[in-house]
């Protein structure tokens, strides 16, 4: 893979793991057991959550239209530490 495409795979993997946790916090506030009290409305969160949301849609099909495969374990390894060039 190429730089740019690791580091597109990576951000979309951030992304989508930013995505979920943000959710379980949603999830837990809405269910009365989180653990703490954020500041900013839940609302607000949840706009949060729709824009990562619709983002991670824009970052799949632009990685289809690239050729990019977002699910290539290969692909997270080396991004996760690695610079090996895979073709």
């Amino acid at each position: 893979m190429k730089d740019w495409e690791i580091r597109f795979v990576d951000e979309y993997n951030q992304l989508k793991d930013r995505t979920e946790k943000l959710h379980k916090i949603i999830v837990k506030y809405e269910a009365n057991t989180l653990e703490f009290r954020p500041n900013c409305s839940i609302e607000l969160l949840k706009e949060q959550e729709n824009a990562m949301r619709q983002y991670m849609y824009i970052l799949e099909v632009r990685s289809q239209v690239e050729g990019i495969d977002l699910y290539d374990n290969v692909s997270r390894a080396i991004g996760a530490g690695g610079s090996a060039e895979v073709s």
